[in-house]
């Protein structure tokens, strides 16, 4: 899916022999991420599911460059002796140098090679380097961003790592580096600049000052040409974060985005048009029958629906067959990620199950992690009372079995009277008096740190959505990652999306969106937006997406109130539909995993990368005449 293509910024010494069409015998793939190995966000995901792919296409010349955390590389990593000697050389010239570099594979599938950098270990260059950056990029990074300062460590390591491997090879290399963000993309900026021989991509999953943008409420995508980019940025304290970005994104040969909606942000914000749109995919795994998966959905419903009991103990006046479980999750961006919208849509959707007097019960979870400092203690109590409760069913059970047991061995039918005595209806109605409450079960599983500001409580605090039970529409708010060792609800994320009916992601900045692509992938229909990257895809390739169980959210033509009543039509047609409809959805829902599977879109972006290169490296401009972003103030409060 190519754009209109900008020009490069010229070719490098190194690169003139080769041919658009080369063998990957001869060349080297670097791939350089602030995430390899090291679990931030949604590039993690993009690079772990993305390296089984890579690595069988590129075998034994793949490397991952990621940093070195000391507790992710002991339960990820197996440190072995790096298998290319040009790579052993160049590890062991930079650790003599006073670096401290590791080699190893990392453990997912695939099992790919990972060169992992010591930043602090080199920490003591960092003035020195922030000096170099000053002089030839007129960038200044403040000592107190450190995760700037972490991106400036990282960049100058791995320009050194790509250049000595480049003064290592004997003969002129093929060495193709590609840059995932700005936390990488000084890296990038580095080999431009110092001319080394090293094809360069940088992909932006998403633009730093588009977030910002988003976040401040500002109507972002009808304004786009209008924002003064230079002075958003400087406001917002972000400038020389900022200008890292639009650096590698124009030093770059090729400039790749994950989205055509991110694309055209890109093209405003960056001041580049993106060659290539690569699209993020998934590992897919395919069973042998259709029904497997509908019986891996049941079977974790029925784990929910026991924590659903345990929740709402006292109060469980609701059937829970009749139960829909909807659920939001990701990075707590109450607006960005459209909880704001969703929770407006729900306070709807409750009051029209009321006036139609449906059957139908909602429970919608909020998975977004927060400020916590521990459990809400109702809310473990709950969970103890269900299972104490079920610890005296089987009690009864068994001695209610034996008795039957002993009756039908002498040969006789049992006496119905006789079968439960007082002993037992006593522990009966302690477990009924102990399942009493006196107050609603609780919104938050959690105690929040910052309850009177949390954007979620005090939207919930306003609609009124506070699980009595009048309400049609129960509302869980789990601030945190969902984990297989929890004392509360014991699931990991991916369990828990497949005994979910429905999930909803009316984002209203998601330059992809994974969450309703890991919705698809399991079978899980899921309602996404116009605006992210994930529902525009889907637009292109599906003449009717909602046939399969997605629904897209109009939120680039509409207004919000508008936006908010199509979602609740959305959530309620949802609700109206049968047990039976449901499964035949999922089912539709589920044949469309094979567009999202990195074997079709991972073969688009690598056939696509080598081409551009052979036309960038053929570029009339110098990379001295490059003007990398507008430096022509650089702000005094942004000192190097």
């Amino acid at each position: 899916m190519p754009l209109a293509r900008s020009l490069s910024v010229t070719s490098l010494s190194g690169l003139e022999d080769w041919d658009e069409e080369f063998d990957l015998e001869d060349a080297v793939l670097f791939e350089v991420a602030w995430e390899v190995a090291n679990k931030v966000g949604g590039i993690y995901t993009v690079i772990q599911t993305k390296a089984r792919l890579t690595a069988e296409e590129w075998g034994e010349n793949y490397f991952l460059v990621g940093p070195y955390v000391e507790s992710n590389v002991r339960t990820q990593v197996e440190l072995i002796e790096p298998t290319n000697p040009i790579l052993k050389r160049t590890i062991d010239k930079m650790n003599a140098s006073g670096c401290k570099v590791y080699f190893g594979r990392w453990l997912i599938e695939g099992s790919p090679y990972v060169v992992l950098i010591d930043v602090a270990f080199t920490a003591w260059s960092l003035d020195r380097w922030k000096s170099e950056l000053w002089e030839n990029f007129s960038i200044g990074v403040p000592w107190f961003d450190r995760e700037a300062n972490d991106a400036v460590l990282f960049g100058f390591l791995t320009a050194w790592l790509l250049g000595e491997y480049a003064a290592q090879c004997e003969e002129p290399p093929h060495i193709l580096a590609h840059f995932h963000e700005w936390l990488a993309g000084l890296g990038l900026m580095l080999c431009r600049r110092r001319q080394l021989p090293v094809a360069t991509i940088f992909t932006t999953h998403a633009t730093l000052l588009g977030r910002y943008l988003c976040a401040g409420k500002v109507d972002f995508y009808n304004n786009l040409a209008e924002f003064n980019v230079d002075k958003e940025a400087g406001d917002r304290q972000i400038y020389h974060r900022y200008c890292l970005e639009r650096s590698a994104a124009r030093c770059a040969h090729v400039f790749t985005t994950v989205s055509q909606i991110t694309a055209i942000e890109a093209e405003y914000l960056l001041k580049r048009k993106p060659d290539i749109i690569t699209p993020n995919g998934l590992n897919v795994k395919k069973f042998s029958a259709m029904h497997e998966f509908q019986n891996l959905h049941a079977k974790s419903k029925n784990r929910i629906q026991e924590f659903i009991r345990g929740h709402f103990y006292g109060h469980l006046d609701f059937n829970l067959d009749k139960c829909v479980f909807l659920f939001i999750a990701g990075r707590y961006e109450f607006s960005n990620k459209g909880a704001d919208i969703f929770l407006e849509a729900l306070a709807r959707l409750n009051y029209l199950l009321r006036v139609n007097h449906s059957d139908v019960t909602v429970v919608a979870f909020f998975i977004m992690p927060a400020r916590t400092n521990n459990f809400n203690v109702e809310t473990l109590k709950g969970q103890a009372v269900r299972k104490q409760l079920w610890d005296t069913a089987q009690t009864v059970k068994e001695r209610f079995g034996k008795k039957l047991y002993e009756s039908l061995l002498v040969g006789q039918l049992p006496d119905v009277s006789k079968m439960l005595d007082k002993e037992d209806f006593t522990m009966m109605k302690r477990a009924i008096f102990s399942t009493q409450r006196q107050c609603q079960p609780p919104i938050c599983t959690h105690n929040m740190l910052e309850d009177s500001s949390d954007p979620i409580l005090n939207c919930i605090r306003r609609i009124g959505l506070f699980n009595c039970s009048a309400d049609r529409v129960k509302v869980i708010f789990h601030p945190e990652f969902l984990s297989s060792t929890s004392p509360l609800l014991p699931m990991d994320y991916e369990e828990f999306v497949r005994g979910c009916h429905l999930g909803v992601f009316p984002s209203y900045y998601e330059p992809w969106g994974y969450t309703p692509a890991e919705c698809t992938v399991m079978g899980i229909p899921s309602i996404s937006t116009n605006l992210s990257g994930f529902g525009c895809f889907m637009e292109e390739h599906i003449a009717d997406p909602s046939a399969y169980g997605i629904y897209i959210l109009d939120r680039r033509f509409r207004g919000v109130d508008e936006s908010c009543n199509q979602l609740t039509s959305f959530l309620f047609q949802f609700c109206k539909q049968s047990r039976r409809q449901r499964i035949i959805q999922r089912n539709r829902t589920e044949r469309l995993s094979d567009l999202l599977d990195w074997r079709y879109l991972g073969r688009t972006f690598a056939t696509k990368s080598k081409r551009c290169i052979g036309k960038y490296k053929k570029s009339k401009y110098h990379v001295n005449d490059l003007v990398c972003c507008s430096l022509s103030q650089v702000s005094s409060n942004h000192d190097s």
